[in-house]
């Protein structure tokens, strides 16, 4: 029985996508090819190049944000089409999210899949080899393990990475998403915090990092502010569950 819902198990790939004419059609060859994957979703959040005609002809379904709305918001819309998608008389696809920039390792992401097709676990998160070309110090990597670790005593070694594969009841658990680039951490928090399972998987990855230029610093900047305004959120809304807790009204006796 338990072999027989393993395959009929579907999983759809979520591709948030922005200016990446230049990889996202070797991005969506290569999930194509990913093991129980019946659907490869590009979100064009906002492009200014051909990226959703590249998608397109690549073979991907492809919707399009008129203007550029942020990661999770394109996660969001991509998980909603998907539910759409979705036939009444089968259970929902998982759904594997991974970059647009991954070309043709992204079917290296299929790792990803094994463990929640199995049960084992209900978000599974991409470990990636070090990257050529990278050139962070760590200190956003740093800031968001030490926040996970400190709000759900499990300590990732790859907050950050945003190749992840969960199931539906997970992600919808998870939403709304924390904005901008605090997604991946809010996520991480907001599950565990609830009781799902999340383990890290190796991947063999390789994908445009964000060097020391600039740019680069610009980027990591935006990070850290975005992680640490999802932290800030969360342990709010953990005090006040605690408070209301505390101070709830007790039942008067007799009643």
């Amino acid at each position: 029985m338990a072999r027989g819902h393993k395959q009929r198990q579907r999983v759809a790939v979520i591709i948030p996508a922005k200016d990446e004419s230049r990889r996202i059609a070797a991005t969506v060859r290569s999930a194509r090819a990913i093991p129980h994957v019946d659907l490869v979703l590009v979100v064009d959040d906002g492009s200014e190049d051909n990226t959703q005609h590249v998608a397109r002809e690549a073979g991907a379904v492809v919707v399009r944000h008129s203007h550029n709305r942020g990661k999770a918001a394109a996660m969001e819309t991509g998980a909603a089409v998907v539910a759409m998608r979705d036939a009444p008389d089968r259970p929902p696809r998982h759904l594997l999210f991974i970059d647009g920039d991954l070309a043709d390792t992204a079917v290296n992401t299929a790792p990803l899949v094994a463990p929640v097709l199995d049960g084992i676990a209900d978000l599974t998160i991409a470990l990636l080899p070090p990257q050529p070309g990278a050139g962070g110090r760590g200190i956003v990597v740093g800031a968001a393990r030490r926040a996970i670790a400190s709000m759900t005593g499990w300590t990732p070694t790859q907050p950050l990475s945003g190749m992840r594969c969960l199931t539906r009841e997970a992600f919808e658990a998870a939403t709304p998403l924390a904005r901008g680039w605090g997604v991946e951490t809010g996520m991480t928090i907001d599950l565990l915090r609830l009781g799902f399972r999340v383990l890290e998987v190796p991947c063999e990855l390789r994908h445009r990092p964000s060097g020391s230029d600039l740019k680069g610093q610009l980027h990591r900047a935006a990070q850290y502010r975005d992680v640490q305004l999802a932290v800030s959120a969360r342990r709010a809304r953990a005090a006040a569950s605690s408070v209301r807790q505390t101070v709830a009204p007790r039942e008067r006796p007799g009643r």
